[in-house]
């Protein structure tokens, strides 16, 4: 059972959030957006996150093989090209972070496929996501099941 609604208890907060995941959606390609967001959320362990943008993304027409492909993106061979895979690397990195975080050649191939701009929105996107899987797994929320799921 989820702890607390922090849509209720916290609304101005969880209204930030909601803003910037308006912003990345709006500026991240919606097929990097959905396979980011499945990485980071299988980094992190959030069940419910996993479930909802794998749901997302089929829903958007992603291939069931591309969406599972982003979960061990490494060895994925030709069902991810080469951009996905440097959206990838790099969601790695900013979800992990540490003593090397993002390094340059995590950036720099990611760097060759996208603008300046670009960049800045898929790491807004990728923070992002980060922040809802620390918040669906502090108030444990859980995955819808049966009828309550939106492909049941």
């Amino acid at each position: 059972m989820t702890r607390i609604d922090i849509n209720k208890t916290n609304r101005l907060g969880y209204t930030a959030v909601i803003g910037m995941e308006a912003y990345a959606r709006t500026n991240v390609d919606k097929r990097l957006f959905e396979l980011l967001k499945i990485r980071a959320s299988v980094i992190n362990g959030c069940t419910f996150c996993v479930d909802m943008h794998m749901t997302d993304g089929l829903k958007a027409g992603i291939p069931q093989r591309v969406l599972t492909a982003a979960t061990a993106w490494e060895h994925a061979g030709d069902l991810l090209d080469e951009r996905e895979r440097a959206v990838l690397a790099l969601t790695d990195a900013v979800t992990r972070l540490g003593e090397n975080a993002v390094d340059d050649a995590v950036w720099n191939r990611a760097a060759a496929f996208f603008t300046e701009d670009e960049l800045g929105a898929l790491v807004l996107a990728i923070a992002t996501i980060n922040v809802w899987n620390r918040i669906a797994i502090a108030t444990r929320m859980t995955p819808p099941v049966g009828a309550k799921h939106p492909v049941a």
